[in-house]
């Protein structure tokens, strides 16, 4: 299947888009450390599901789809510090698009083991 047709592929790159300008807004606001850290895990997981398509083997598959789920996870974390901070811009469509990915990547995991 050619990336471009791969659901997960198109969201997590899209995701890394909204995570980029996010951080920008907030570097703006000089909050370098909370969008530093959100920028590496927020792309690293689109990073990591191209890397997955592209796999040696099932094992290979799954073990990168589990770090995009690692990075799902800080991502999630460094959200919610940013909703529950004071003046901090709204994360609730970033957060709502991550739970999604979190439900697809989680299945895709699940289904890839069973298979």
């Amino acid at each position: 299947m050619e990336a471009k047709d791969n659901i997960v592929v198109k969201l997590t790159f899209r995701f890394s888009l909204d995570i980029i300008k996010y951080c920008e807004e907030l570097q703006e606001d000089k909050k370098y450390v909370i969008a530093n850290q959100l920028l590496k895990s927020g792309t690293s997981i689109g990073a990591n599901i191209r890397e997955a398509q592209n796999s040696e083997s099932k094992a290979d598959f799954i073990h990168k789809f589990k770090i995009a789920a690692k990075e799902i996870e800080e991502t999630i974390y460094w959200l919610e510090l940013c909703k529950f901070s004071e003046g901090y811009p709204d994360v609730e469509e970033l957060v709502e698009k991550i739970n999604n990915i979190s439900r697809i990547v989680n299945k895709i995991i699940i289904t890839s083991k069973q298979n």
